[in-house]
């Protein structure tokens, strides 16, 4: 083998090794930032917010959000299971809404969505 043919080797094996290094650094980051962003999904919908607020849009794109979301919010209830008690401001900020305070009554219906 040729000394142009062997340098040629060793630059390629050497560009492969940095790519290698590089690619395993940014599967690492991708797994990293991942576990983050899941254990951010498990806390309070304030700090969660508090932390997607200061996330770059793109990181929704690149990390996989909507299957750690899935995951990460699934609950554990089941159907016919009573459903935790929460207490909410009304839309005017006037007065507080507890679930519990409706127990015995008629029978409640919870809808969740965005209405903006």
């Amino acid at each position: 083998m040729s000394e142009q043919a062997e340098q040629t080797t060793t630059r390629r094996q050497r560009w492969l090794k940095i790519g290698l290094i590089v690619g395993a650094g940014v599967l690492i980051l991708e797994v990293v930032l991942s576990a983050a962003l899941f254990l951010a999904m498990k806390q309070t919908p304030v700090r969660f917010a508090t932390v997607m607020s200061k996330l770059p849009t793109l990181s929704i794109r690149v990390l996989p959000f909507e299957t750690l979301w899935t995951v990460a919010r699934a609950g554990d209830l089941k159907v016919g299971d009573m459903a935790p008690d929460f207490r909410l401001q009304t839309y005017d900020k006037t007065s507080w809404v507890q679930l519990s305070s409706f127990r015995g009554d008629r029978p409640v219906v919870l809808i969740f969505g965005s209405y903006t």
